[in-house]
């Protein structure tokens, strides 16, 4: 079988439902649905089973025959909150937790595909998979990347497969239970709706108004490393998920205003709580993507922008 963790989010619900339509059916939902509102996100997917987070530690220990039938952990599970500072709640879920399974599938040899985070870029200027342009500007990109250093630790020399992938800004189906969180082009989206109006930032960090930069990923194309590292199961590492090209929340603003043919922009002023502790620039360097063999291209955010609108317009008939 193939576990999903966080199977009921944003990134694990669209890799799960990759893994089904590619004609798996042993795919294991695993997330906690304390947030009920998250089932949406695979109540027509046809899973072979569904299991709390916990439920799949306590299965793991216990059962040796369920562990073994464990082809590949696809674990996207995590507390995603970039403004949440309880850090012993996030050291405990991202952290902890991710521990725990790595060394299972560890002990079983079972592949173990993981998500980490550009956050563990912090403020740097170039993002290459080294310790020198690491650093953090909040707890939960410390979680990432503390773990990222122990599988770094724990794997040399190691045979089984460990990847873990460093996703940029991800947008696309079945974010909308993020709130906050979601992407911008989700909420560009709903305020282009509700009122014609996509609210950006005001400049910050020498940036001119929503010119900040980012690099914005299409969920698909992620989805799509994921299963390019799950078929190939000699190569291991820690590697960058992004398009490698950094472009403006202007360009993703225009890019929701196009495809509705209507619209404007507005630019508000950039919060208090976030200066400081906010990423102007990231590009992924895909130069060890790239090495791994890994070919998947990559769509920029006007394609992205279009081909996710018109999922949520068909998902709305």
């Amino acid at each position: 079988m193939y576990i999903v963790t966080g199977g009921a989010g944003f990134i694990g619900s669209n890799l799960a439902r990759t893994l089904v339509e590619r004609g798996c059916d042993d795919v294991v939902v695993v997330d906690d649905l304390t947030d009920g509102h998250k089932f949406v996100n695979i109540a027509d997917l046809a899973i072979a089973d569904y299991m709390d987070k916990d439920e799949l530690l306590e299965r793991l220990s216990l059962d040796a025959g369920f562990a073994k039938g464990i082809k590949a952990v696809l674990h996207q599970g995590a507390c995603s909150e970039t403004t949440e500072w309880d850090g012993r709640y996030m050291m405990q879920n991202n952290y902890g937790y991710s521990q725990k399974l790595l060394h299972h599938c560890l002990d079983y040899k079972t592949s173990f595909i993981y998500a980490s985070s550009a956050a563990v870029y912090g403020g740097a200027k170039e993002f290459v998979e080294d310790p020198l342009f690491e650093c953090p500007l909040n707890v939960y990109g410390y979680s990432k990347l503390q773990f990222d250093r122990y599988v770094r630790r724990l794997t040399v020399g190691s045979d089984s497969q460990v990847v873990g992938l460093r996703y940029f800004n991800v947008y696309g189906p079945h974010e909308q239970h993020k709130g906050s969180m979601a992407s911008v082009a989700w909420h560009f989206n709903q305020q282009i709706r509700e009122d014609g109006e996509a609210k950006l930032f005001t400049g910050s960090d020498g940036y001119g108004d929503g010119e900040q930069l980012r690099d914005f990923v299409y969920v698909g194309d992620v989805c799509s490393v994921n299963l390019w590292f799950l078929e190939n199961p000699g190569v291991s590492g820690v590697f960058n998920t992004g398009s490698g090209r950094a472009q403006s929340f202007n360009d993703v603003a225009n890019a929701v205003i196009g495809w509705h043919g209507k619209g404007r922009i507005r630019y508000i002023d950039f919060p208090d709580h976030l200066k400081g502790a906010y990423q102007s620039f990231t590009q992924a360097d895909l130069t060890q993507l790239r090495q791994s063999g890994c070919d998947v291209e990559f769509r920029g955010v006007e394609d992205g922008v279009k081909h996710y609108l018109e999922q949520i317009d068909q998902a709305g008939r």
